[in-house]
This record gives structure tokens, C-alpha cells and sequence, in this order.
């Protein structure tokens, strides 16, 4: 018999996290009858974290409010939440205030990597919240139309920032690290540095295009280069929040939390995780919205199968590949085997930079399908998760 039936009360889940798992799951979670829903979010509104390179040009304001996205009956709290008690099943929120949880997601997604690099924190500008999309903005609108610009990072954010404010005319120095889009295969890679070129971008790769020191009107490479950079942009690397450390949770080395196959906490059943700050296995999947609404759906089942009773079923979901925009006028879509190994193939140009518009209303169009009716949505399986598994050795009951 059901949690629900045996006590006559309602579950109580609250989700941690309105991005893109936090929402999916919270909204998937409505299929069943005596849930009671809290969804646990800084921000009044719901960030879309890939359209953040927009914001910083004002192409779009990277935002969409929660009444759209969030099914009748979940409530939104406004709120941080500081700590975890797993003992007492219950999140204590910056506010002082706290909330009594049966079970629990943890969705709070990624952040950037912190800023070690000398001078790269008092100097340099992320853009991996929103709430760092109006000073980097102001930074570039105060700094003379000539004025170079660096961006460091080459990775799809990175990118994504150098191409949009190099089509509005900006001088725009790309630091890569290492190399230009990592995860792109060669062709895909000779393409975006086709676009770069034609855009004006100067490309900087190999073993000594890595920062090293950034001051106030300038960076010095490894290499012992120093470019001089009115506004430097910070994209290098992700973190995730360190809630579920602080809370004395199982993490990975960055702070990921660590889960079996079916995103629940190797500590406590109760808990379960989505999105970014997941890692089923200790081999999390790569940080996307991609990964990361089916994951929430995912994680929603597994709740919904543990208040019946039910054993929940292994993670299975796949990749397509990964999509970027290169400017409003242009796109690069690298093609992926479902396990998400790149393939040789790409779409680029006018046709990609629809693509990825598609992609980016089609993320928002899930969810608030989902809201309208839990259920309907379904993601693409079959990524071979097993396979991977045994390669690394993990055994799976």
C-alpha cells in the first residue's frame, strides 16, 4: 500500500532548484494525487541559463515568469535554502525560515567555477548567473567601441559570448586554454573558427593560451603574453553549490550529489537528484539543459514510485549532441552518438542559428507543456548508460 493511503495525508516534496530539472520535476510530479509540491528558488523568475549570452547584448532578457512554466497547486518560495537535515527531513532557508520535506529533489543545478586565478576575482566578469548579465553589460556599454575585449573560456558559453559581441562590432580576443570548442569534433572546430575569422575574433589556442594573471586593463598568458582587455570576460570551468556538502550529504569531487542509478541519494532514500548537481554513479552526465530536464523527469519518477511502493527505474536517456549559437546570424549543432561521443557531422550557419532558437523555445515549451499536462513529456533513450557502467567498472543491481 501507497505512503499516501497508509497515513491519509499528503507527501510532502519540496524541490530545491527552479531551472530547468527543479521545474520539470516539480511539474512531473503532479501525476500523482496527494503531493504536495514546494518548489524552493532565489529568484522570482525562471533564468534561462542558455540565452544568458544574450543578455549581456540585450538580444533578450533571458527570463520567463513561473506563472508560465509552474502546474496549479506547486507553491513557490522565494528563498535560499542554507542547509539540509537529512535526519529531521527538513530544509532550513536563508530567511530563518524552514520547511518539512517527505522526500526531497535536489535540483540547485551549476554555477561557475570559482574565480583562483590572480586578480581574475576582482577583475574579470562571469557570466554564469543572470545576476551577472547587467554589470558585465554595463562594463562593455562604459567601454569605448575600439576597446578590446577578452573573453577566456572556449567552451560553449565562451563562444557564444565572443560571437555575440563581436557581430556587434566589438574587438574580441578569445582565450581558449587549451583548445577552441572541446567538445567539437575537427570539422565542427574548423568551422567555428571559420566564423570567428569571418566575425573578426582572434582565436587564441594551445598549451600557452591559458590565463594566468588578469589586471584591471589587461591579461598575461602562461606563455608570458599579456593582452591588454578593457572588459574581461570569465567563462572557464562550472562548479556546483556546496548545499549538500555543507549538509554533510555524499558528494563527488566537485560537490556533485552523489546517487545510485535512480538519482536517489547514497545516503538517504528520501533524497533524490536531477540536473547539473547530480552524479548517478559517480559518472554524472555532461551539464546541459539536454541532461538536465530529463533528469528531473527522471528524478520526479523515482518519488513517485517510492510513495507507491514501487521499485524506481534506472536513469535512460540519451543525447542528440550539442547546439550553440555563433551571433544572431549564424549556429554550430555538433552531431552525437546517443552516449553523447561526437560524431563527425555538423549543421552550421543560417540554419543552425534556427536550430538553436528552436531548441531554446522548445526547452520553455516543455516545461510549460509539462505544467499544463504532467505526463506528456518524453524524452529521447537508449544512451547506453549500461556500457559505460561496466567500462568503469561499476556494478549495477
Amino acid at each position: 500500500m501507497s505512503e499516501a493511503k497508509m497515513s491519509g495525508a499528503k507527501t510532502r516534496v519540496v524541490v530545491i532548484g527552479g531551472g530547468y530539472a527543479g521545474v520539470m520535476a516539480a511539474n512531473h510530479l503532479r501525476l500523482a494525487d496527494g503531493v504536495q509540491i514546494t518548489l524552493i528558488n532565489p529568484r522570482p523568475q525562471f533564468v534561462e541559463r542558455i540565452r544568458l549570452h544574450q543578455l549581456v547584448t540585450g538580444s533578450d532578457d533571458s527570463v520567463v515568469d513561473y506563472g508560465a512554466l509552474l502546474g496549479d497547486g506547486i507553491e513557490l518560495v522565494v528563498d535560499s535554502a542554507d542547509r539540509i537535515d537529512a535526519a529531521a527531513r527538513r530544509v532550513d532557508l536563508a530567511s530563518g525560515a524552514a520547511l518539512d520535506y517527505d522526500y526531497l529533489v535536489y535540483a540547485v543545478g551549476s554555477t561557475g567555477a570559482e574565480l583562483n586565478v590572480p586578480g581574475a576575482a576582482e577583475f574579470a566578469y562571469p557570466i554564469s548567473e543572470y545576476e551577472h548579465g547587467e554589470p558585465l553589460s554595463a562594463a562593455v556599454a562604459d567601454a569605448p567601441a575600439d576597446a578590446p575585449i577578452v573573453v577566456v573560456g572556449a567552451g560553449p558559453t565562451g563562444m557564444e559570448v565572443a560571437a555575440e559581441l563581436a557581430e556587434g562590432g566589438r574587438a574580441v580576443t578569445l582565450v581558449c586554454g587549451s583548445v577552441l570548442g572541446p567538445y567539437l569534433g575537427t570539422a565542427a572546430r574548423r568551422t567555428a573558427a571559420r566564423r570567428f575569422a569571418e566575425l573578426g575574433v582572434t582565436v587564441l589556442d594551445g598549451p600557452g593560451a591559458v590565463v594566468t594573471a588578469v589586471e584591471r586593463d589587461a591579461v598575461t598568458l602562461s606563455d608570458g603574453r599579456r593582452l591588454p582587455s578593457a572588459v574581461t570576460v570569465w567563462t572557464a570551468g562550472f562548479g556546483v553549490p556546496d548545499l549538500a556538502a555543507r549538509s554533510g550529504l555524499t558528494t563527488d569531487r566537485i560537490g556533485r550529489l552523489l546517487t545510485d542509478e535512480t538519482l536517489t541519494s547514497v545516503d538517504d532514500e528520501r533524497i533524490v537528484a536531477a540536473g547539473d548537481a547530480s552524479a548517478p554513479s559517480n559518472l554524472p552526465l555532461r551539464m546541459s539543459c539536454q541532461a538536465a530536464i530529463p533528469l528531473g523527469a527522471q528524478a520526479a519518477n523515482t518519488v513517485l514510485s517510492r510513495i507507491a511502493g514501487t521499485p524506481p527505474k534506472p536513469l535512460n536517456q540519451a543525447f542528440t549532441g550539442q547546439c550553440m549559437s555563433l551571433g544572431r546570424t549564424a549556429g554550430l549543432i555538433q552531431l552525437a552518438h546517443l552516449d553523447d561521443r561526437v560524431m563527425r557531422w555538423h549543421i552550421s550557419g543560417r540554419v543552425a542559428a534556427s536550430i538553436k532558437e528552436a531548441v531554446c523555445k522548445g526547452t520553455i515549451s516543455f516545461l510549460s507543456r509539462e505544467a499544463r499536462k504532467p505526463g506528456s513529456y518524453f524524452w529521447l533513450k537508449g544512451g547506453k548508460r549500461a556500457a559505460r557502467l561496466a567500462d568503469a567498472g561499476v556494478a549495477v543491481s
